[in-house]
Formats: C-alpha cells, structure tokens, sequence
C-alpha cells in the first residue's frame, strides 16, 4: 500500500459508513413500478420497497441502470449504501462507461436532496475522487472515476482542480494513462465520454486544462514523446491540426 494513500483511504472509509448511516432505512415509493419484461419480476421490485436488504449485483445493475422510475431520487437512496461500496470495489460493470453511473446519480437529482444527504453524497464522490489519484492500482481507472464524477455533478471543473493540485507520480501516471485514452476523441473534437447537457463545455474545458497542464506532468520518461505532440496539437484548430508532421492519422 502507498503509505501517502492512507489518509485518503481513511477519508474514503468514513465516507462509505456515512453513506451507509445517512441512507439507511431509505426504500423506494411504495407505489414505484417498472415494466416486468424489461427490468425485472415483482419480486425484485418488492426488495426494493424493503431498506437495507442486500441485492444481487445483477438487480443493483438493473436498478441503477433504469430511467423510467416514477421517483428517481427514492430508487437511488434505497440503493446507494449498497452501490457506493460496489463501485469502489469495481463491481460495476457498465455497458458504455462509467459515465452511465453518473448519469443515473443525476437523474436523482442527489444536489436538490436534503443538506445531510446531499453532502453525503458529495463527500462519497470527492472521497473516492481523491483516493483514485493516490492509488497505482485502482479498481476503476481514473478517467472513467472523473467521468462518473463530472456526470454526476454536471460540472467538470472541480475534478480537475483536485487532479492539478495531487501531483505526485501516481497522480501523473493516471494523467499518462487517461491522456492515452482520450486522445483519439479529442482530437476529434468529441468528448471522451458520452456527456448529458453540457457536453461541448465539459470538452472545451478539458481541452484547455489538459493543454495547460499535462505536458509539464507528462514530461519524456514518464509519457511517449508522440503523446506530448497530442496534446501540442489540441492547441492547434483545422488544417493546422491536421497537416502538422505529429498527427497521428485518425479518421473521424
């Protein structure tokens, strides 16, 4: 264990049990359904008017997943002890990418709930945010923690600015890896993950920041010289972009 990781496993520790103490006892509306032939039987949804009953990891799925409940935020509280602890441990599997969590932590629209439950939450997110960038071996990459991060909080910015101030080398090597794996969509134009409202502001802002702050952190030894030129070229816009000797060649 990375011993400078401690203290953020600590905080991440708390953050799960007051996840599990400020939720418990939540159970969806009793009048909550869903179409048996796409979610799932009356039995299933029965668990779900019954608190802190533990679920099968393919009910949690479903659950989380589903966006026709009549109240969201009542299916998410009922879940979220469970689901917080899942996703830590890389139990979640989406379809797409972890955005898709956080889109279903939106659709709860966790940020209007009372002030306890929402900092609860809050506190989840930033906790494992932080604990993400400290460990060299996480079980849900960085990039697709900042994506269920970002979704969930319809805003990018703070995200980053918790990743610009962690710069030890682990913190580096998560930016070396999530580099790799945006670089494609990004110099495309896209976004590298599928964005809900604010999808061109999330990718203009990542842009920028990663054009200010990686090639520092991503320095030769640590990052491919020819990663460095993909991030030089995100400065760059049309013919410029892609007549430069570094492009790498991608069709759109």
């Amino acid at each position: 264990m990375n011993l400078n990781q401690t203290p953020a496993l600590f905080r991440l520790d708390a953050a799960l049990n007051r996840m599990a103490v400020t939720f418990q006892g939540m159970a969806a509306h009793p009048d909550e359904h869903n179409c048996e032939c796409h979610w799932g039987s009356a039995e299933e949804l029965a668990q779900l008017k019954l608190p802190d009953a533990e679920l099968d990891l393919d009910l949690l799925r479903r659950t989380w997943q589903a966006t026709d409940w009549n109240d969201h935020a009542s299916v998410l509280r009922r879940i979220l002890p469970q689901l917080s602890r899942a996703l830590i441990s890389g139990l979640v599997e989406p379809l797409f990418g972890m955005e898709e969590v956080g889109r279903a932590f939106a659709r709860g629209q966790w940020q209007q709930w009372p002030a306890e439950q929402a900092a609860a939450v809050r506190e989840f997110l930033n906790a494992w945010w932080a604990s993400t960038l400290m460990d060299a071996d996480p079980a849900v990459p960085a990039h697709e923690v900042l994506a269920l991060c970002a979704e969930a909080s319809a805003t990018l910015s703070p995200w980053l600015h918790v990743w610009e101030a962690q710069t030890c080398g682990v913190a580096d090597q998560h930016l070396t890896e999530a580099v790799a794996h945006w670089e494609y969509d990004l110099l495309g134009d896209q976004l590298p993950w599928g964005g809900w409202d604010n999808e061109e502001e999330m990718r203009t802002e990542l842009a920028a920041w990663l054009i200010r702050h990686a090639p520092a952190r991503l320095h030769p030894g640590n990052a491919p010289v020819e990663l460095l030129h993909r991030i030089r070229l995100l400065s760059l816009a049309g013919p410029a972009r892609w007549e430069d000797p570094h492009w790498p060649g991608h069709r759109y």
